[in-house]
């Protein structure tokens, strides 16, 4: 028997955990039916489902091993380099990074 470790996270702060009991040579889509958690949160069931073993994404024909931690992950809201630019534009380019600090006496961007 493999042990199992099923982690959601359906709301920033919020975690949810499943521990499963599975037989030897399971997958990632077995222990998803075996948890029911697509029946909890339909809204999985919908979309194409992203899933990561330890913080590595899998698909859902991957086989588990003994004490394995089953991730489920959001769709980010967010494109992380969108984000990104938004931010510095908002602190503006002599407020972040290289040029936060500037010496006495200094050429501009050095």
């Amino acid at each position: 028997m493999l042990a199992i470790l099923l982690i959601y996270s359906p709301a920033p702060r919020q975690v949810r955990q499943w521990d499963l009991s599975l037989p030897a040579g399971s997958t990632v889509a077995q222990a998803l039916a075996a948890s029911g958690i697509l029946l909890e949160f339909p809204e999985l069931a919908e979309g194409r489902l992203s899933v990561g073993v330890w913080g590595r994404k899998t698909g859902l024909r991957q086989l588990l091993h003994h004490q394995d931690r089953l991730e489920i992950y959001r769709p980010l809201r967010v494109d992380p380099k969108i984000a990104r630019r938004e931010r510095f534009s908002k602190q503006g380019i002599k407020k972040s990074g290289l040029f936060a600090t500037k010496r006495a006496g200094a050429k501009a961007g050095y």
